[in-house]
Protein backbone atom coordinates (compact mmCIF):
# COMPACT_ATOMS: atom_id res chain seq x y z
CA UNK A 1 0.00 0.00 0.00
CA UNK A 2 1.05 3.62 -0.41
CA UNK A 3 1.20 5.49 2.92
CA UNK A 4 -0.12 9.01 2.31
CA UNK A 5 0.06 10.25 5.91
CA UNK A 6 1.00 8.98 9.37
CA UNK A 7 -1.23 10.64 11.95
CA UNK A 8 0.43 12.13 15.03
CA UNK A 9 3.78 13.78 15.69
CA UNK A 10 6.49 13.01 13.15
CA UNK A 11 8.80 11.68 15.88
CA UNK A 12 6.23 9.07 16.97
CA UNK A 13 7.19 6.81 14.05
CA UNK A 14 10.53 5.27 12.98
CA UNK A 15 10.47 6.38 9.32
CA UNK A 16 12.35 9.19 7.62
CA UNK A 17 9.39 10.16 5.48
CA UNK A 18 5.68 10.51 6.12
CA UNK A 19 4.83 9.29 2.60
CA UNK A 20 6.23 6.07 1.18
CA UNK A 21 5.39 2.77 -0.50
CA UNK A 22 4.95 -0.04 2.05
CA UNK A 23 5.93 -3.30 0.38
CA UNK A 24 7.53 -5.57 2.98
CA UNK A 25 6.63 -7.26 6.26
CA UNK A 26 9.54 -5.74 8.20
CA UNK A 27 8.42 -2.14 7.65
CA UNK A 28 4.83 -3.18 8.37
CA UNK A 29 5.91 -4.66 11.72
CA UNK A 30 7.80 -1.45 12.60
CA UNK A 31 4.74 0.61 11.72
CA UNK A 32 2.49 -1.54 13.90
CA UNK A 33 4.94 -1.28 16.81
CA UNK A 34 5.11 2.53 16.59
CA UNK A 35 3.01 5.15 18.38
CA UNK A 36 1.20 6.22 15.19
CA UNK A 37 -2.50 6.74 15.93
CA UNK A 38 -3.78 6.16 12.39
CA UNK A 39 -2.60 5.71 8.81
CA UNK A 40 -4.06 7.31 5.67
CA UNK A 41 -3.38 5.40 2.45
CA UNK A 42 -3.62 6.43 -1.20
CA UNK A 43 -5.48 3.72 -3.12
CA UNK A 44 -4.51 5.27 -6.45
CA UNK A 45 -0.80 4.79 -5.82
CA UNK A 46 -0.92 1.40 -4.08
CA UNK A 47 -2.31 -2.05 -4.80
CA UNK A 48 -4.99 -2.21 -2.12
CA UNK A 49 -7.59 -4.79 -1.23
CA UNK A 50 -11.09 -3.64 -1.99
CA UNK A 51 -13.56 -3.95 0.89
CA UNK A 52 -15.01 -7.46 1.10
CA UNK A 53 -12.69 -8.78 -1.60
CA UNK A 54 -10.43 -11.75 -0.95
CA UNK A 55 -6.70 -11.20 -1.25
CA UNK A 56 -6.39 -14.17 -3.61
CA UNK A 57 -8.72 -12.48 -6.07
CA UNK A 58 -6.28 -9.62 -6.63
CA UNK A 59 -3.74 -9.89 -9.45
CA UNK A 60 -0.21 -10.49 -8.12
CA UNK A 61 2.29 -7.61 -8.09
CA UNK A 62 4.79 -8.61 -10.76
CA UNK A 63 8.48 -7.64 -10.52
CA UNK A 64 7.95 -5.22 -13.38
CA UNK A 65 5.01 -3.57 -11.60
CA UNK A 66 7.02 -3.43 -8.36
CA UNK A 67 9.90 -1.63 -10.13
CA UNK A 68 7.44 0.77 -11.74
CA UNK A 69 5.84 1.58 -8.36
CA UNK A 70 9.24 2.20 -6.76
CA UNK A 71 10.26 4.45 -9.66
CA UNK A 72 7.05 6.47 -9.25
CA UNK A 73 7.77 6.85 -5.55
CA UNK A 74 11.33 8.03 -6.22
CA UNK A 75 10.12 10.61 -8.76
CA UNK A 76 7.52 11.88 -6.28
CA UNK A 77 10.21 12.17 -3.59
CA UNK A 78 12.48 14.08 -5.98
CA UNK A 79 9.71 16.55 -6.79
CA UNK A 80 8.94 17.01 -3.11
CA UNK A 81 12.65 17.41 -2.23
CA UNK A 82 13.18 20.00 -4.98
CA UNK A 83 10.26 22.01 -3.60
CA UNK A 84 11.41 21.58 0.02
CA UNK A 85 14.93 22.86 -0.74
CA UNK A 86 13.91 25.95 -2.73
CA UNK A 87 16.00 28.91 -1.46
CA UNK A 88 14.15 31.21 0.93
CA UNK A 89 14.85 34.62 2.41
CA UNK A 90 15.90 34.89 6.05
CA UNK A 91 12.47 36.20 7.02
CA UNK A 92 10.60 33.36 5.27
CA UNK A 93 12.85 30.61 6.64
CA UNK A 94 12.92 31.90 10.23
CA UNK A 95 9.58 30.30 11.18
CA UNK A 96 10.49 26.96 9.58
CA UNK A 97 13.83 27.00 11.41
CA UNK A 98 12.06 27.58 14.73
CA UNK A 99 9.77 24.60 14.09
CA UNK A 100 12.73 22.38 13.21
CA UNK A 101 14.57 23.48 16.36
CA UNK A 102 11.58 22.90 18.64
CA UNK A 103 10.92 19.43 17.21
CA UNK A 104 14.61 18.59 17.23
CA UNK A 105 15.12 19.39 20.90
CA UNK A 106 12.27 17.02 21.83
CA UNK A 107 13.83 14.15 19.93
CA UNK A 108 17.36 14.80 21.22
CA UNK A 109 16.23 15.21 24.83
CA UNK A 110 14.34 11.91 24.62
CA UNK A 111 17.36 10.17 23.06
CA UNK A 112 19.70 11.46 25.79
CA UNK A 113 17.28 10.36 28.52
CA UNK A 114 17.09 6.89 26.99
CA UNK A 115 20.90 6.84 26.86
CA UNK A 116 20.93 7.48 30.59
CA UNK A 117 18.66 4.44 30.96
CA UNK A 118 21.12 2.30 28.99
CA UNK A 119 19.21 2.20 25.70
CA UNK A 120 21.10 2.48 22.41
CA UNK A 121 20.23 5.42 20.17
CA UNK A 122 18.84 4.38 16.79
CA UNK A 123 19.74 5.99 13.50
CA UNK A 124 16.13 6.16 12.34
CA UNK A 125 15.22 8.19 15.46
CA UNK A 126 17.72 11.03 14.92
CA UNK A 127 17.79 10.92 11.12
CA UNK A 128 14.62 13.07 10.76
CA UNK A 129 16.24 15.75 12.93
CA UNK A 130 19.29 15.89 10.67
CA UNK A 131 17.09 15.93 7.57
CA UNK A 132 14.99 18.86 8.87
CA UNK A 133 18.12 20.85 9.80
CA UNK A 134 19.72 19.92 6.46
CA UNK A 135 16.64 21.16 4.56
CA UNK A 136 16.58 24.43 6.51
CA UNK A 137 20.29 25.07 5.87
CA UNK A 138 19.81 24.34 2.17
CA UNK A 139 16.92 26.81 1.94
CA UNK A 140 18.87 29.49 3.81
CA UNK A 141 22.34 28.74 5.25
CA UNK A 142 22.09 31.46 7.92
CA UNK A 143 18.52 31.19 9.29
CA UNK A 144 18.90 28.10 11.49
CA UNK A 145 22.45 28.99 12.57
CA UNK A 146 21.40 32.55 13.39
CA UNK A 147 18.42 31.32 15.36
CA UNK A 148 20.60 29.00 17.45
CA UNK A 149 23.09 31.82 18.15
CA UNK A 150 20.25 33.86 19.67
CA UNK A 151 17.85 31.29 21.13
CA UNK A 152 18.37 30.83 24.87
CA UNK A 153 15.17 29.11 26.07
CA UNK A 154 16.22 25.46 25.84
CA UNK A 155 18.56 23.29 27.85
CA UNK A 156 22.19 23.86 26.96
CA UNK A 157 23.16 20.30 26.03
CA UNK A 158 20.28 19.83 23.58
CA UNK A 159 20.64 23.31 22.08
CA UNK A 160 24.37 22.76 21.66
CA UNK A 161 23.71 19.48 19.81
CA UNK A 162 21.30 21.13 17.36
CA UNK A 163 23.49 24.20 16.86
CA UNK A 164 26.60 22.13 16.18
CA UNK A 165 24.70 19.88 13.79
CA UNK A 166 23.58 22.92 11.77
CA UNK A 167 27.11 24.34 11.78
CA UNK A 168 28.53 21.02 10.54
CA UNK A 169 26.00 20.93 7.69
CA UNK A 170 26.72 24.56 6.76
CA UNK A 171 30.45 23.87 6.77
CA UNK A 172 29.99 20.73 4.67
CA UNK A 173 27.87 22.73 2.25
CA UNK A 174 30.61 25.36 1.92
CA UNK A 175 33.22 22.62 1.40
CA UNK A 176 31.01 21.09 -1.33
CA UNK A 177 30.81 17.70 0.36
CA UNK A 178 28.42 15.10 -1.00
CA UNK A 179 24.88 14.74 0.35
CA UNK A 180 25.96 11.60 2.24
CA UNK A 181 28.97 13.37 3.78
CA UNK A 182 26.83 16.36 4.83
CA UNK A 183 24.32 13.97 6.39
CA UNK A 184 27.14 12.28 8.33
CA UNK A 185 28.47 15.70 9.36
CA UNK A 186 25.05 16.62 10.75
CA UNK A 187 24.91 13.35 12.69
CA UNK A 188 28.34 14.01 14.20
CA UNK A 189 27.24 17.45 15.42
CA UNK A 190 24.09 15.96 16.90
CA UNK A 191 25.72 13.01 18.66
CA UNK A 192 29.31 13.90 19.55
CA UNK A 193 28.46 15.07 23.09
CA UNK A 194 25.99 12.25 23.77
CA UNK A 195 28.58 10.66 26.06
CA UNK A 196 28.00 13.49 28.56
CA UNK A 197 24.63 11.93 29.36
CA UNK A 198 26.45 8.69 30.31
CA UNK A 199 29.08 10.14 32.66
CA UNK A 200 29.03 8.88 36.26
CA UNK A 201 27.79 11.92 38.16
CA UNK A 202 29.48 12.95 41.43
CA UNK A 203 27.49 13.08 44.65
CA UNK A 204 25.68 16.37 45.12
CA UNK A 205 25.99 17.32 41.45
CA UNK A 206 23.55 20.15 40.58
CA UNK A 207 23.26 19.79 36.80
CA UNK A 208 26.13 22.03 35.69
CA UNK A 209 27.97 19.96 33.08
CA UNK A 210 30.96 22.29 33.12
CA UNK A 211 31.44 21.79 36.87
CA UNK A 212 32.39 18.13 36.36
CA UNK A 213 35.99 17.16 37.16
CA UNK A 214 38.29 17.43 34.13
CA UNK A 215 38.97 13.69 34.04
CA UNK A 216 35.25 12.88 34.02
CA UNK A 217 34.56 15.50 31.36
CA UNK A 218 37.31 14.07 29.13
CA UNK A 219 35.79 10.61 29.39
CA UNK A 220 32.67 11.76 27.57
CA UNK A 221 34.34 11.10 24.20
CA UNK A 222 34.92 7.46 25.21
CA UNK A 223 31.34 6.99 26.36
CA UNK A 224 30.09 8.83 23.27
CA UNK A 225 32.12 6.68 20.88
CA UNK A 226 30.79 3.42 22.36
CA UNK A 227 27.24 4.78 22.58
CA UNK A 228 27.14 5.94 18.95
CA UNK A 229 28.73 2.67 17.78
CA UNK A 230 25.93 0.74 19.52
CA UNK A 231 23.41 2.56 17.32
CA UNK A 232 24.92 1.13 14.15
CA UNK A 233 26.12 4.46 12.71
CA UNK A 234 28.83 4.61 10.03
CA UNK A 235 32.41 4.28 11.23
CA UNK A 236 33.16 7.82 9.99
CA UNK A 237 30.49 9.21 12.36
CA UNK A 238 31.72 7.13 15.30
CA UNK A 239 35.34 8.17 14.72
CA UNK A 240 34.56 11.90 14.45
CA UNK A 241 32.53 11.80 17.69
CA UNK A 242 35.64 10.34 19.33
CA UNK A 243 38.00 12.92 17.80
CA UNK A 244 36.20 16.23 18.24
CA UNK A 245 38.53 17.40 21.06
CA UNK A 246 41.75 16.59 19.20
CA UNK A 247 44.00 19.49 18.09
CA UNK A 248 46.11 19.84 14.97
CA UNK A 249 49.28 20.25 17.08
CA UNK A 250 48.69 16.93 18.86
CA UNK A 251 47.88 18.40 22.28
CA UNK A 252 44.20 17.45 22.27
CA UNK A 253 42.49 14.37 23.70
CA UNK A 254 41.80 11.44 23.94
CA UNK A 255 44.64 10.19 21.69
CA UNK A 256 46.70 13.35 21.14
CA UNK A 257 46.45 12.66 17.41
CA UNK A 258 48.14 15.35 15.29
CA UNK A 259 47.19 16.90 11.96
CA UNK A 260 46.28 14.43 9.26
CA UNK A 261 45.84 11.71 11.88
CA UNK A 262 42.46 13.31 12.61
CA UNK A 263 39.67 12.49 10.15
CA UNK A 264 38.06 15.18 8.00
CA UNK A 265 34.80 15.05 9.98
CA UNK A 266 36.79 15.13 13.22
CA UNK A 267 38.62 18.31 12.19
CA UNK A 268 35.33 19.88 11.14
CA UNK A 269 33.73 18.87 14.44
CA UNK A 270 36.53 20.44 16.49
CA UNK A 271 35.85 23.81 14.84
CA UNK A 272 32.05 23.73 15.04
CA UNK A 273 32.02 22.47 18.65
CA UNK A 274 34.51 25.12 19.81
CA UNK A 275 32.68 27.92 18.01
CA UNK A 276 29.33 27.16 19.63
CA UNK A 277 30.89 26.63 23.06
CA UNK A 278 32.70 29.97 22.89
CA UNK A 279 29.78 31.92 21.43
CA UNK A 280 27.22 30.55 23.90
CA UNK A 281 28.75 29.50 27.24
CA UNK A 282 26.92 27.03 29.43
CA UNK A 283 25.57 29.54 31.95
CA UNK A 284 24.36 31.99 29.28
CA UNK A 285 26.12 34.89 31.02
CA UNK A 286 28.72 37.00 29.30
CA UNK A 287 27.72 35.63 25.89
CA UNK A 288 30.67 36.15 23.56
CA UNK A 289 30.13 37.97 20.31
CA UNK A 290 30.34 35.59 17.31
CA UNK A 291 32.71 37.88 15.42
CA UNK A 292 35.02 38.05 18.46
CA UNK A 293 34.87 34.26 18.75
CA UNK A 294 36.11 33.95 15.17
CA UNK A 295 39.07 36.20 16.03
CA UNK A 296 39.82 34.11 19.13
CA UNK A 297 39.80 30.88 17.13
CA UNK A 298 42.06 32.35 14.45
CA UNK A 299 44.54 33.37 17.15
CA UNK A 300 44.62 29.88 18.71
CA UNK A 301 47.59 28.59 16.69
CA UNK A 302 47.78 24.84 16.38
CA UNK A 303 44.19 24.13 17.40
CA UNK A 304 42.28 23.93 14.13
CA UNK A 305 42.85 22.95 10.52
CA UNK A 306 43.54 26.39 8.94
CA UNK A 307 42.00 25.47 5.58
CA UNK A 308 38.78 24.20 7.14
CA UNK A 309 38.65 27.20 9.50
CA UNK A 310 38.79 29.53 6.48
CA UNK A 311 35.91 27.63 4.90
CA UNK A 312 34.01 27.88 8.20
CA UNK A 313 34.42 31.66 8.32
CA UNK A 314 33.06 31.92 4.78
CA UNK A 315 30.12 29.68 5.78
CA UNK A 316 29.05 31.68 8.84
CA UNK A 317 30.21 35.10 7.60
CA UNK A 318 32.89 37.55 8.70
CA UNK A 319 30.24 38.93 11.04
CA UNK A 320 27.99 35.93 11.79
CA UNK A 321 24.28 36.40 12.46
CA UNK A 322 23.97 37.46 16.11
CA UNK A 323 27.16 39.60 16.09
CA UNK A 324 26.88 43.02 17.74
CA UNK A 325 28.70 45.59 15.59
CA UNK A 326 29.57 49.27 15.77
CA UNK A 327 28.44 51.35 12.79
CA UNK A 328 30.00 54.52 11.41
CA UNK A 329 26.83 56.33 12.54
CA UNK A 330 27.86 55.57 16.18
CA UNK A 331 25.01 53.10 16.53
CA UNK A 332 25.15 49.56 17.85
CA UNK A 333 23.43 46.97 15.69
CA UNK A 334 23.07 43.21 15.48
CA UNK A 335 23.74 41.26 12.28
CA UNK A 336 20.47 39.61 11.19
CA UNK A 337 21.31 38.37 7.68
CA UNK A 338 24.29 37.84 5.39
CA UNK A 339 25.19 39.38 2.06
CA UNK A 340 26.48 36.62 -0.24
CA UNK A 341 28.13 39.19 -2.53
CA UNK A 342 29.97 41.08 0.22
CA UNK A 343 30.35 39.43 3.67
CA UNK A 344 31.50 42.77 5.15
CA UNK A 345 28.13 44.36 4.26
CA UNK A 346 25.45 42.24 6.01
CA UNK A 347 21.94 43.31 7.02
CA UNK A 348 21.83 44.69 10.57
CA UNK A 349 19.20 45.69 13.14
CA UNK A 350 20.14 49.01 14.81
CA UNK A 351 19.01 49.44 18.43
CA UNK A 352 21.31 51.80 20.39
CA UNK A 353 22.98 55.18 19.82
CA UNK A 354 26.33 55.76 21.54
CA UNK A 355 26.10 59.45 20.62
CA UNK A 356 22.73 59.84 22.40
CA UNK A 357 23.59 57.34 25.13
CA UNK A 358 20.25 55.54 24.88
CA UNK A 359 18.23 52.99 22.99
CA UNK A 360 16.72 54.26 19.74
CA UNK A 361 13.87 53.12 17.51
CA UNK A 362 14.94 49.86 15.93
CA UNK A 363 15.74 49.92 12.23
CA UNK A 364 16.80 47.20 9.82
CA UNK A 365 19.52 48.38 7.44
CA UNK A 366 20.84 46.47 4.43
CA UNK A 367 24.40 47.82 4.43
CA UNK A 368 25.01 46.47 0.95
CA UNK A 369 22.20 48.63 -0.45
CA UNK A 370 22.24 51.77 1.68
CA UNK A 371 24.45 53.66 -0.79
CA UNK A 372 27.27 54.29 1.68
CA UNK A 373 25.09 55.97 4.31
CA UNK A 374 26.40 53.57 6.93
CA UNK A 375 28.98 50.80 7.35
CA UNK A 376 30.51 48.52 9.97
CA UNK A 377 33.50 49.94 11.83
CA UNK A 378 34.13 46.68 13.71
CA UNK A 379 32.77 44.20 16.22
CA UNK A 380 31.49 45.77 19.43
CA UNK A 381 33.94 44.87 22.20
CA UNK A 382 33.10 44.33 25.86
CA UNK A 383 33.92 47.98 26.70
CA UNK A 384 31.33 49.29 24.25
CA UNK A 385 28.73 46.83 25.49
CA UNK A 386 29.46 47.84 29.08
CA UNK A 387 29.12 51.51 28.09
CA UNK A 388 25.69 50.79 26.63
CA UNK A 389 24.74 48.88 29.81
CA UNK A 390 22.52 46.48 27.89
CA UNK A 391 20.31 44.29 30.09
CA UNK A 392 20.23 40.56 29.28
CA UNK A 393 22.00 40.56 25.92
CA UNK A 394 20.99 36.94 25.29
CA UNK A 395 17.26 37.72 25.33
CA UNK A 396 17.81 40.93 23.35
CA UNK A 397 19.49 38.96 20.54
CA UNK A 398 16.44 36.75 20.09
CA UNK A 399 14.06 39.72 20.11
CA UNK A 400 16.13 41.63 17.57
CA UNK A 401 16.32 38.65 15.20
CA UNK A 402 12.60 37.92 15.50
CA UNK A 403 11.72 41.60 14.90
CA UNK A 404 13.95 41.79 11.83
CA UNK A 405 12.44 38.64 10.33
CA UNK A 406 8.89 39.75 11.13
CA UNK A 407 9.59 43.09 9.47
Amino acid sequence: MFIHKLEGNWFSHPFWRGRFLLMDEERLARLRASDVAAVIIDTERGCDVAEGKALAALPPVTPRRRRQMLLEEQKADQRQSAHALTPRSMAREFGRAEQAADMGVKVISRAFIEARLGKAIQADVVAPVVESVFASVQRNPHAFNGLMRCKRDMEYLFRHALATSALMISLGRQMKLSHEQMHDAGLVGLLMDSGIALLPLPQGWQGDWQSLPERAAREHVLFGRDFVAMGGFDEAVVRACYEHHERMDGTGYPEGAPGEGISLLGRMAAICDAYDDLANPFDGDGVSDPACVIETMQADAGAYDPDILREFIVAVGVYPVGSIVLLASHRLAMVVDQNPDDPAMPTVRCFYSLKLGRAVAQETVDLGNCYGKDRIVGAADSALLAQANLPNLGQMRMKLLAAACAG
